[in-house]
């Protein structure tokens, strides 16, 4: 297991709540990867704690679906699915959709220079072999949210900020391959030019294109990953 587990602590949950949490949002974060084992006395001693929160906690990841049970391996953090990659990209495509079109409407001058320095702050990583996956990922949201604070609709902005978690899993994926992220920084590009001239037909279509893109490399990921794992 590689990556920092940060616990925060909060008096109003239970301890299990708050390991849940914490481990849901490595699932999502990619810190815990797919197919990676779930040990319990190696999460309870880096988290500090005893087994049982950490036993329970699984157990309703299991729930949710974020990990699965072995025979004679126990729990692993399941892999990402065609389906729950339709699923959630569908719902993204139809609410992007709803939010570039209000953004062409809405979008004050200042706020789309700020998404300009945010779409050069994500060029500037993706060219830097260096960075790493969590920051791409970051810089990645960062844009899009400049798309919906320029809704102006805060009850939108709130479904999307939902959504956005359960969509990490799927950036990280995705920004593995250098060819991508040099596309993605042309698409932001070409996103940013058609939020500036107001155009709502051309910026709908530029973000359809750019979620359809995203969908097939991260299907194309996961049918690798399917075809590695029959090889072993």
């Amino acid at each position: 297991m590689a990556g920092e587990l940060k616990m925060e602590m909060n008096e109003f949950l239970p301890l299990r709540e708050v390991v849940f949490n914490t481990l849901r949002s490595a699932i999502l974060r990619g810190t815990l990867a797919p197919g990676e084992r779930l040990m319990e006395l190696t999460l309870a001693d880096r988290l500090g704690v005893s087994r049982t929160p950490v036993r329970e906690a699984i157990r309703m990841l299991e729930h949710e679906g974020l990990v699965i049970m072995r025979p004679r391996r126990g729990a692993q953090v399941a892999n990402i699915t065609v389906q729950e990659l339709n699923d959630v990209l569908e719902v993204r495509k139809s609410l992007e959709i709803l939010a570039i079109e209000k953004a062409c409407e809405r979008m004050p001058s200042a706020d789309m220079d700020e998404m300009e320095r945010a779409a050069a702050a994500f060029e500037e990583l993706a060219a830097d072999d260096s960075s790493d996956l969590t920051a791409l990922a970051e810089s990645d949201e960062a844009f899009h949210d400049f798309i919906y604070r320029g809704t102006g609709n805060q009850r939108l902005i709130r479904v999307l900020a939902n959504l956005r978690e359960q969509m990490y899993r799927f950036r990280v994926e995705y920004l593995k391959d250098e060819d991508i992220r040099k596309d993605l920084t042309a698409e932001h590009r070409a996103i940013l030019e058609a939020v500036r001239k107001r155009s709502a037909a051309e910026a709908v279509a530029l973000i359809s294109k750019h979620i359809d893109n995203q969908q097939k490399a991260i299907y194309d990921s996961i049918q690798n990953a399917d075809k590695e794992a029959t090889r072993s």
